[in-house]
């Protein structure tokens, strides 16, 4: 019972509705099954499945708001669940930013469930890590990883006749290799909704390849650099940037959307014109829900358009009080590469740095999108078009709104995961990337 058919979670949320005698009821039925594998110094630590089904029942009288959870699924469980959604209801003092439940909406259907990846055995996850773990010893290394599988379902139903339901298949995959003399480090990730489209054989290869090619690392003096990110490096620092496209951040003067004296800075051009990003569920690269956990429509939507703030994102909520229509935040991110490959661009480099990974990533200012973190698991030194040496790591204070202002070239884009969601995103070359201090961390 870990992936309901639609025709079993409607039934289920049917029945939840039927029973509750609240203003507004909203049930939503999450499920699926997750495995695992996990190993470090060369060796398996653990494994595992897991399944599991949760019912969370959400219930209000006027303005005030109740929820209760449960995993079971017999009739007097649901009637227990809905009483105590509706008794914590009554309890609660109103919310200010209430609202109202949904009526029914239209959905597109998004395929991301594959069967291969919900079909995926422990000995595929054996065999992953045994890939992994015999090539790093051969070269004198340790390799740590961890892959996860999972196959989920998601239904939801409310007392306005509002009915969505999504199935998903996803496998992450990462690995760090360190050589054993302590002086290098790789990593890499490969993921996807359709397991036939994961090679962690050749993600751990590039781990391994980077540990060994970063040993004995040769410092360099801090400052400003053309900097290539690699897809994972740029996601980390781009990808954070899209969290601040909320209106209501930029409205309260809380971002860098923010206009002075007011306003929001929607329809500006303040990228690079090479600069486009947009979330598309139906993307067959990144497919992802197509509603979310308000009953919204997910379609579609352009972010950015030739460096031009194209869309912020408003709740139900924010777009109520200002009176304009809900703009839900995209279940994805994709961001517009070029056509030449990372080997490419390297070769077009007379001087820069390639950056593997960056980490350990902070905000120092909302207001310009300003972080600080570190280089790892792999910076070279390029010169000429050619990776010369490994230099030691750099901390780094840089904001990608500058960043996609410095701009010189959009690689090809990637799929990475970013932040619990799946992004496509290019390698990115800059120029005057900011690194301000050495680390001596490998």
């Amino acid at each position: 019972m870990t992936i309901l058919t639609r025709d079993e979670a409607k039934t289920i949320l049917e029945k939840v509705v039927s029973l509750s005698k609240a203003d507004g009821c909203e049930a939503n039925l999450n499920g699926g099954t997750e495995g695992n594998i996990r190993y470090a110094r060369n060796s398996v630590s653990t494994a595992g499945e897991t399944k599991n089904v949760d019912l969370v029942v959400q219930c209000n009288f006027g303005q005030k708001v109740g929820t209760a959870t449960i995993n079971e699924f017999d009739d007097a469980s649901l009637a227990k669940v809905v009483a105590r959604a509706e008794e914590t209801a009554r309890l609660a003092p109103e919310s200010p930013e209430f609202m109202p439940v949904l009526g029914p909406q239209k959905y597109a259907e998004s395929k991301a469930f594959v069967d291969e990846t919900a079909n995926i055995k422990p000995e595929y996850r054996a065999d992953s890590a045994a890939a992994s773990i015999g090539p790093a010893r051969d070269k004198d290394a340790t390799a740590a990883g961890f892959l996860n599988d999972s196959a989920n379902f998601s239904a939801m139903m409310n007392s306005e006749g509002l009915f969505a339901y999504h199935t998903e298949t996803n496998v992450n995959f990462t690995v760090t290799v360190r050589t054993n003399d302590g002086t290098g480090s790789g990593w890499a990730s490969a993921d996807d909704n359709d397991v036939r489209r994961v090679d962690t054989t050749a993600t751990s290869a590039v781990a391994l390849q980077k540990a060994v090619a970063s040993r004995e690392a040769q410092a360099l003096e801090p400052g400003k650099y053309t900097v290539i990110l690699e897809p994972n490096a740029a996601a980390a620092l781009i990808g954070r940037m899209f969290f601040a496209f909320g209106a209501r951040q930029a409205d309260e003067g809380r971002s860098f959307l923010a206009q002075k004296g007011g306003g929001t800075r929607l329809g500006e051009k303040i990228f690079d014109e090479k600069v486009t990003a947009y979330g598309d569920p139906l993307d067959p690269r990144v497919p992802a829900a197509t509603w979310n956990q308000s009953g919204q429509p997910v379609e579609k939507l352009s972010i950015i358009k030739d460096g031009v703030v194209d869309n912020l994102f408003y709740d139900r909520y924010w777009a109520d009080q200002k009176d304009v229509a809900p703009v839900p935040q995209p279940s994805n991110l994709i961001m517009v590469g070029g056509d030449r490959n990372l080997e490419a661009m390297i070769k077009d480099t007379e001087r820069g740095i390639l950056v593997s990974r960056l980490w350990y990533i902070r905000a120092l200012d909302p207001q310009t999108q300003l972080y600080t973190g570190l280089t790892r698991d792999g910076t070279f030194y390029i010169e000429n078009g050619e990776i010369k040496f490994p230099v030691k790591n750099f901390r780094f204070n840089e904001s990608p709104v500058i960043m996609l202002n410095n701009l010189e070239e959009l690689g090809q884009s990637e799929r990475v995961s970013l932040f619990g969601f799946s992004a496509v995103m290019p390698p990115v070359k800059v120029r005057e990337f900011t690194f301000s201090s050495l680390s001596d961390a490998v």
